[in-house]
């Protein structure tokens, strides 16, 4: 998907550089924000089709940021892909019903992210997720 746009929001560093990196390698236009205010800002000038959510972040966390989010008419159409170190099916379920459209366990696989962020893309945005990454 060359030139979709994907804002990664994550407070580590690393995993927003990593992903910023996989993302950009596959053509798309990626910004990174390492909070909820960060996110905020940029979202104030710039509407992405895929934001990836980092769930724990000091400050405002990724689903009250979703949550936030989901109430702004222009985000409607906006795909929220949750990224977390949680792995367990309780927090699968905060993350959806938080708004999320899907969920990724870090660390995420490099291969997969790509593709699942495309296959969303793809197929515009839903709330069935799927088990790509």
């Amino acid at each position: 998907m060359t030139g979709a746009q994907v804002l990664v929001v994550d407070d580590h560093p690393a995993n927003a550089k990593l992903a910023h990196f996989l993302l950009e390698v596959h053509g798309y236009e990626v910004r990174v924000a390492y909070n909820a205010d960060e996110a905020l800002e940029v979202l104030s000038e710039w509407v992405p089709q895929v934001i990836l959510m980092d769930v724990q972040m000091p400050g405002m966390d990724g689903l009250t940021l979703t949550r936030l989010l989901r109430e702004r008419d222009d985000m409607d159409s906006v795909i929220i892909i949750a990224l977390t170190a949680y792995a367990m099916a309780s927090d699968r379920a905060r993350a959806l019903d938080a708004g999320c459209d899907d969920y990724v366990a870090k660390p995420f696989d490099t291969r997969a992210l790509p593709r699942l962020v495309a296959e969303h893309i793809a197929r515009g945005r839903s709330r069935e997720p799927t088990d790509a990454a």
